[in-house]
């Protein structure tokens, strides 16, 4: 590990095979990259983004901490997917275990590889309504928002719409 430690957020989602066991086996293997993990409640929710046509998702969001470079975070994200069978044959691709990296701390990054934060997260209620309950308190460093702020704008948009 390198650098000093920040808080890290991560969406786990599955929507084939035992979603459930999936997305215990992402939690486990974070539980190996993270420190202090929080985990939230897992959530069953419709497809979102992805097209009609797929599954309906597990998702969940976890917490903790990490001394990794965001490239490096994402690089050991991949290789939990990729052991658990996840496969990419299209964007948006129906998959055994997903896991985006959306808060790195501070952090801002955007490559051809990796945009953090998350460019989708503040509009997701399925990475918002997880986070906000474990931490309420983490702040978007691009909005300046905490969690629990971004999940009460999203909802009243919701609301409106």
């Amino acid at each position: 590990m390198s650098g000093r430690p920040r808080r890290v957020a991560i969406a786990l989602g599955s929507n084939l095979g035992d979603r459930r066991a999936n997305l215990r086996y992402g939690v486990t293997q974070l539980g190996r990259l993270l420190s202090d993990l929080r985990v939230s409640a897992f959530v069953d929710t419709a497809p979102h983004g992805v097209g009609p046509d797929q599954p309906r998702f597990l998702n969940a969001v976890v917490v903790g901490w990490s001394t990794e470079p965001p490239p490096a975070l994402l690089s050991q994200l991949r290789a939990i997917e990729d052991a658990r069978g996840r496969e990419r044959p299209f964007p948006g691709a129906p998959r055994t275990l997903d896991l985006d990296l959306i808060i790195v701390g501070e952090e801002s990054v955007s490559t051809d590889e990796l945009v953090v934060p998350h460019p989708r997260f503040r509009d997701r209620r399925f990475v918002l309504g997880p986070l906000a309950s474990i931490a309420p308190g983490l702040v978007d460093p691009v909005t300046g928002l905490t969690a629990r702020a971004l999940l009460g704008r999203l909802e009243t948009s919701l609301l409106e719409s």
